[in-house]
């Protein structure tokens, strides 16, 4: 096969990381858990003689930040499609496999997500290329080690491959009795949203279950206007597009899908919650990043860029701030920073 394809959705806002992830400046352009930023760690991990060059799909708000941040790690993309409007995945991914090579394998990745264990990424890939060559469509199933309930699921079905199955069905972010059951029998896994492909694979599938998504993101490549790598498909014919995710327009509905379970040390960096989990603590479980004081505290995350924190005394706490604004909240409220987000914009 030809060199695979990465394709890196960096159309996220990323706003459960407020307040340093901003619409001007979502999570995939911060440097939170390495000195790279998240959209340079995607980048890295799909580099090498296995694959060319990617193909970033973006915020046309965020032409600059993408193109900047690949260069400074030297990958530079073949084309940056910037999206006139969001409309979820499925789209955008149409615009990747339309602009590539029909044959071309696409490695379909999330631009903000945490991989620990890019040599078991590779590995899983690799188990995963003959059946895509033979028109499979696959997604990589994360090996899961808590009930999540904020994460998809995958029921794992029959071994078709050597560490491949098809996928039994696909199942919704679940109620807790439901993920513990799942987690209990052994044959789930979380839905990480990364795919494997090819190009033409995906397009037939799309034309087939979403002609209206398809005819759309079709008619908006075709009147795009390029500008180096930049590529900016044609505005009216891409609003027409319905939004939808690549789950519930292709991957549901499709024969020949299949899942690679894979213990890759994955997250999706969903909260600053979950940034703590994955972080380096120290002896008293505090994570420290920035102009920071910490006294006799436990199990904090604290973290600036400007204002300088001074904390005693306290556990269980997430402070951050940038700006001029200041996040203070329990560990395990994480999610409700949206809350906080619906509150400020009703005011």
């Amino acid at each position: 096969m030809s060199a695979i394809v990465p394709v890196i959705l960096s159309g996220g806002s990323g706003t459960r990381l407020w307040p340093m992830s901003r619409p001007e400046r979502p999570k995939q352009f911060l440097a939170l858990t390495a000195a790279e930023t998240m959209l340079q760690l995607t980048a890295a991990r799909a580099h090498g003689d296995a694959f060319a060059a990617p193909i970033v799909v973006a915020n046309a708000a965020h032409a600059d930040q993408v193109e900047t941040q690949l260069a400074e790690i030297t990958a530079s993309p073949q084309a940056i499609i910037l999206e006139p409007a969001g409309r979820n995945t499925a789209p955008a991914i149409a615009l990747a496999a339309l602009e590539a090579d029909g044959k071309a394998p696409l490695l379909v990745m999330p631009s903000d997500h945490v991989i620990a264990d890019p040599d078991a990424f590779h590995a899983a890939i690799h188990v995963a290329l003959p059946l895509v060559e033979d028109g499979w469509m696959v997604t990589f199933g994360i090996t899961p080690d808590a009930p999540e309930t904020g994460y998809g699921y995958i029921k794992v079905g029959d071994e078709v491959a050597a560490g491949v199955h098809r996928v039994a069905r696909f199942v919704e972010k679940p109620q807790r009795d439901v993920a513990e059951a799942m987690i209990a029998s052994g044959d789930h896994a979380w839905n990480g949203g990364i795919f494997l492909f090819c190009a033409d694979a995906y397009l037939k599938a799309l034309e087939q279950f979403r002609p209206d998504i398809f005819a759309a993101a079709k008619a908006s490549l075709e009147g795009a206007q390029r500008d180096g790598v930049r590529v900016h498909p044609d505005k009216t014919a891409f609003e027409a597009s319905p939004s939808d995710s690549i789950d519930y327009a292709v991957m549901e509905k499709a024969e020949r899908v299949a899942v690679v379970p894979v213990a890759m040390g994955w997250s999706d960096v969903g909260s600053w919650d979950a940034l703590h989990t994955i972080a380096d603590n120290d002896e008293h479980g505090n994570v420290v990043n920035g102009d920071a004081i910490v006294l006799d505290s436990r199990n904090c995350l604290v973290r600036s860029d400007g204002a300088r924190i001074a904390m005693v005394g306290v556990e269980n706490l997430i402070v951050v701030a940038s700006g001029n604004d200041i996040l203070i909240l329990p560990r395990g409220r994480g999610q409700d920073v949206k809350l906080l987000q619906e509150e400020m914009n009703r005011k």
